[in-house]
């Protein structure tokens, strides 16, 4: 396999290119003083846009948006958070509402943050089934 085939193009470097743009745009076309605040909300989105891609790079063809077991992925970011990309999305998400200036928005949150626990919750599920005392160890040593 080469650095860079066919599938990594899809699932981190496309969106990684696609990701910056959006928020290149979002940074210039959004009401409001381009200020601190909106500086704060860049960086919050870039913290969590580089922890979404860095976990999708990691978990390279472990990915799936249902939850499977194809392997229990211990390594890189994953070797300190259990579930990075639902982390990492909510992190974003907030530098969005931040940059956005629009707190009603943080109602997004207040719907997203239970459901990322629930889905992390049936994957946990179907990973202790798959990897049994792997996988219950390495929730010992891991955040959420």
């Amino acid at each position: 396999m080469t650095a860079v085939d066919r599938g990594s193009i899809f699932r981190v470097w496309l969106p990684l290119v696609l990701g910056l743009y959006v928020l290149y745009f979002v940074f210039v076309h959004a009401p409001g003083p381009r200020d601190s605040v909106r500086w704060v909300g860049v960086v919050l989105c870039l913290i969590g846009f580089a922890g979404v891609i860095v976990a999708r790079y990691t978990l390279g063809r472990s990915f799936s948006i249902a939850a499977k077991a194809t392997a229990l992925v211990t390594t890189g970011i994953y070797s300190r958070i259990r579930n990075p990309i639902y982390v990492s999305g909510v992190i974003l998400l907030f530098g969005a509402i931040v940059i956005l200036r629009r707190p009603v928005l943080g109602l997004v949150l207040v719907i997203i943050i239970p459901m990322q626990i629930i889905r992390a919750r049936r994957e946990a599920r179907v990973l202790e089934a798959k990897f049994g005392d792997a996988y219950r160890e390495y929730r010992k040593r891991t955040w959420f």
